[in-house]
């Protein structure tokens, strides 16, 4: 059984407090961008016709805004009692990687081969290198649920995903 406390020893790579700035500088740039681009799109109530496109994503773009700027002012003051605490040591970066590297990959391989074939491979690569299932069992799942999600979608719903080369040589694009 796995100890909450085995990553306490370890050096932190970042603390809260460096956490809780840099997510809300993200988020105060993620809304400008959105605030920008509300105003090209325009943001006011029309006459006789309601919201403008930007309407909704401008308004909610700058409560975003003013939440981040509390937390940000929060940070830089040092107001909460765990803002020196580690946020992630660096063998928990590492694991978040192991994660997020393969999923990364993943989505650039939707436009190649699409989201079927990705698919196959990214389950069968987490099985085969996280998994302790057999071969023949990692074979099954990763094939088996692209096909599944293919009739789902493609054939039931009648939304179409993303496909490539294979499913054209198939007939099935």
């Amino acid at each position: 059984m796995s100890n909450n406390n085995d990553t306490q020893d370890e050096p932190a790579l970042a603390t809260n407090r460096t956490a809780d700035i840099l997510v809300a500088i993200f988020f105060l740039v993620a809304s400008a961008v959105v605030i920008y681009d509300s105003n090209r799109l325009g943001y006011g109530w029309r006459d006789g016709e309601g919201p403008a496109p930007g309407y909704f994503p401008f308004f909610v773009a700058v409560v975003m805004m003013g939440a981040s700027l509390v937390n940000l002012a929060r940070a830089l003051l040092g107001t909460e009692k765990d803002a020196g605490d580690s946020f992630v040591s660096k063998v928990g970066f590492g694991r978040v990687l192991q994660v997020l590297i393969p999923t990364i990959v993943y989505v650039g391989l939707i436009q190649f081969l699409g989201i079927y074939v990705a698919s196959a491979i990214f389950i069968i690569g987490f099985m085969l290198v996280f998994g302790r299932e057999g071969v023949l069992t990692t074979f099954a799942v990763g094939l088996g649920v692209p096909i599944a999600l293919y009739f789902m979608f493609e054939k039931w719903f009648l939304v179409p995903l993303p496909k490539g080369p294979l499913e054209a040589l198939l007939g099935l694009s």
